[in-house]
């Protein structure tokens, strides 16, 4: 990771919105960023406190902070996700901006929009995961959910093995909702040529050898009795309180993995459930991603299902941020 020269103490910041943000997405390597960075936070490079929640007075919202120190780029910042509570039954708005700052000069380099950075880098996480944690002949793969996350997911993960076939389920993909959202079935059919619709959970995930899960439910939206055989479950998280999308019983059984073992187990919603009501204990997750950019932690040996869980870290965002910023900079810099 290379540290860019960075503004001087007088220089405003950018202010990036999210019509640049989109522009810049095809340039933007955020695998290799979240790559690099995992591997720092692996090498003590880098610092993840944990993310705090702040609730809104009067039941009108909240505020979830993503706090990151990248060191090895001279960064840090902090993504604020706004969750503001709708009035006389209208939808809550959502939205999501990073700060990044200088480690040098302690100056403000950029204020950019970070929705659709937020679900660039969960994907990107999952992806991650996925290389690191598949199988290698890992040739089905299962997505619940046809969102956008569910989206940017099968375009991160689509390249990491030699699929053979992709389906995907949605209950808003399923008869008779799916009259309703044809343009998004579109949209799925065509992210990839082996995407294929499926009729029921239960076909979608049968014989899958990874299954992501990719919605915004606060409860299971996966029975593991119906896979058929050992397989990588990943799974992100939402602003639902203790949102949960398996089980959180089952987390016993199974090969554990997260994003950041020293913050996870405190947020994601079947890990505490998990620990409080079964027994489940954080000394039982194998490895995280910064363990595994340095092969400080066992690979799975698919003898009963792996899951993987994310949270969503500030580093996450600090790193595809700084990607943005050194992206943005390049014309100045010439």
């Amino acid at each position: 990771m290379t540290v860019t020269t960075l503004p001087g103490a007088g220089a405003a910041p950018f202010i990036v919105n999210a019509a640049q943000v989109r522009a810049a997405l095809p340039a933007l390597d955020v695998r290799g960023a979240l790559a690099s960075m995992f591997g720092a936070l692996g090498r003590g490079g880098a610092v993840q406190p944990p993310q705090t929640l702040t609730v809104f007075p009067q039941q009108a919202g909240d505020y979830i902070t993503y706090l990151g120190v990248l060191a090895e780029a001279g960064v840090f910042g902090a993504k604020l996700s706004p969750y503001i509570a709708g009035v006389d039954g209208a939808k809550p708005i959502i939205t999501a901006w990073t700060a990044l700052m200088s480690m040098q000069t302690g100056q403000p380099l950029m204020w950019c929009d970070s929705a659709l950075l937020t679900t660039e880098r969960t994907a990107g996480t999952t992806a991650l995961a996925v290389e690191q944690l598949a199988p290698r002949e890992a040739r089905r793969l299962a997505v619940i959910g046809a969102g956008d996350v569910a989206l940017a997911h099968i375009r991160h993960v689509a390249p990491l093995r030699e699929w053979e076939r992709i389906n995907v389920w949605s209950p808003s993909l399923a008869e008779p909702s799916v009259a309703n959202n044809t343009e998004r079935a579109a949209q799925i059919r065509a992210a990839d040529t082996r995407v294929h619709i499926a009729p029921t959970v239960q076909a979608c995930v049968a014989d899958a050898d990874v299954v992501m899960l990719c919605t915004s439910s606060g409860k299971p939206v996966l029975a593991l009795d119906a896979l058929t055989k050992p397989a990588l479950i990943t799974s992100i998280s939402t602003n639902v309180a203790h949102a949960h999308e398996i089980d959180p019983a089952a987390l016993p059984t199974l090969d554990v993995y997260c994003d950041y073992r020293s913050t996870t187990p405190q947020s994601a919603g079947e890990m505490t459930i998990a620990a409080r009501e079964h027994g489940w204990s954080p000394e039982a997750i194998v490895g995280d991603l910064g363990e595994l950019a340095n092969d400080t932690c066992p690979r799975p040996g698919y003898t009963r299902h792996v899951f993987f869980r994310s949270i969503g870290l500030g580093l996450e965002d600090m790193a595809v941020a700084y990607a943005l910023y050194s992206l943005l900079r390049e014309p100045q810099a010439r």
